[in-house]
């Protein structure tokens, strides 16, 4: 038997009559990281003034450093949000447009973050331009680079970039990306919502100006935990969502604390962490990155359709094309899920209808294979 697959669902609460494909979009929190969530919560319950109070704020940090040595960055340079977009909501937000001012998206940026960049430009008269990438990428992303640089101009202030496209799956190549942004002075915001866990990360290194990412989807930590690092020169001027009792005294005064709520997801993190080691970080996402390519390639192969992009720009998703017309990729989704207990995003994209597949820990490829027959019932 695989020490993988159905030897670790013992860990999760997921209900295995189903098949679970989708572990991309809201992650799954094992056992153990819960029960820590759960001591966090029963600290704060016991003696709430003291932990609010004296605990929380060296606790905070604590957790905050141990998440910061796992992304190759400082501890006083991450900073803990609800999710992703919150991260951006605080860079774009924090940014003073001018009018003429560009921010420039693509296609396959995160609706979510499109509707910030809009708001944002709309309030300060700025635009925003939004280039096509391609897809399916049929190279080792060159093409992604030249779509990028042909939508740059002097007047672009700030590029949104995802690491790994929530809608695709792709991989992009981040650092050419980056390098071409800053070629025009631009600043760059990086949403990692899928990275952390997927890819080996080190900020310091990556050369972004921002980078916000999800540590409740392939981190394993429970629902409402992501992150902000930000290079020392901006945080003066960044600011969280919620402007709360630390504004002005600094980057992780203010984003440390916006208010009463609850922090046990924050606080739960290392736990996360700890569950990944006793596999191995970088075994995990091996392993889960073969089991994707292969079980991609499998669906591919069965149904006579293609792939989303070369295995060079995956992760722990894959994106395959239904052998099925164009239509309502809702309409798909759900049946997949009522008729076969097959939980898989569908998306309408290029033409065709393509589903993303997810490979985690508790993942084998039967469950790769029920999909496959399931879908020309549909």
């Amino acid at each position: 038997m695989s020490e993988f697959g159905q030897a670790v669902r013992h860990f999760w609460t997921l209900d295995w009559s189903a098949t679970h494909l989708n572990h991309g979009s809201y992650g799954a929190t094992p056992k153990p990281v819960l029960a820590a969530q759960d001591q966090a919560r029963q600290d704060m319950e016991r003696a709430i003034g003291d932990f609010f109070s004296r605990q929380l704020p060296k606790r905070m940090r604590a957790a905050a450093a141990e998440l910061a040595d796992y992304l190759g960055a400082e501890r006083d340079d991450v900073v803990f949000v609800d999710n992703a977009t919150a991260g951006a909501q605080s860079v774009i937000g924090s940014i003073e447009l001018q009018p003429g001012d560009e921010i420039l998206i693509n296609d396959q940026t995160y609706n979510a973050v499109k509707n910030i960049a809009r708001h944002e430009a709309a309030r300060a008269g700025a635009r925003v331009v939004e280039v096509m990438f391609p897809f399916p990428v049929a190279d080792d992303g060159t093409s992604i680079v030249d779509a990028l640089t042909a939508g740059l101009s002097e007047r672009t202030r700030l590029v949104i970039l995802d690491h790994i496209t929530s809608a695709t799956a792709v991989v992009m190549p981040i650092e050419r990306l980056i390098a071409a942004s800053h070629a025009t002075g631009a600043l760059v915001l990086v949403d990692g919502a899928h990275a952390p866990g997927q890819v080996a990360l080190d900020l310091t290194a990556l050369g972004a100006d921002f980078y916000t990412g999800n540590c409740h989807k392939w981190l394993a930590a429970p629902k409402g935990a992501a992150f902000l690092w930000a290079r020392r020169e901006h945080q003066p001027w960044l600011h969280p969502p919620v402007i709360s009792h630390g504004l002005g005294r600094g980057f992780v005064a203010e984003f440390d604390w916006t208010g009463t709520h609850d922090p046990s997801g924050y606080l739960a993190v290392p736990a996360a962490l700890a569950f990944r080691q006793t596999f191995g970080d970088s075994r995990i996402k091996s392993r889960n990155r073969a089991l994707a390519e292969t079980a991609g390639a499998y669906l591919a192969q069965a149904w006579t359709t293609r792939l989303g992009g070369p295995a060079s720009l995956a992760g722990s998703m894959r994106m395959i094309e239904l052998p099925l017309a164009s239509g309502a990729a809702p309409d798909v989704r759900l049946k997949l899920w009522q008729d076969h207990r097959i939980d898989v995003p569908v998306n309408a994209l290029a033409g065709g209808l393509w589903v993303r597949i997810s490979a985690q820990l508790y993942n084998e490829m039967d469950d790769y294979r029920r999909l496959a027959a399931a879908v020309p019932s549909l």
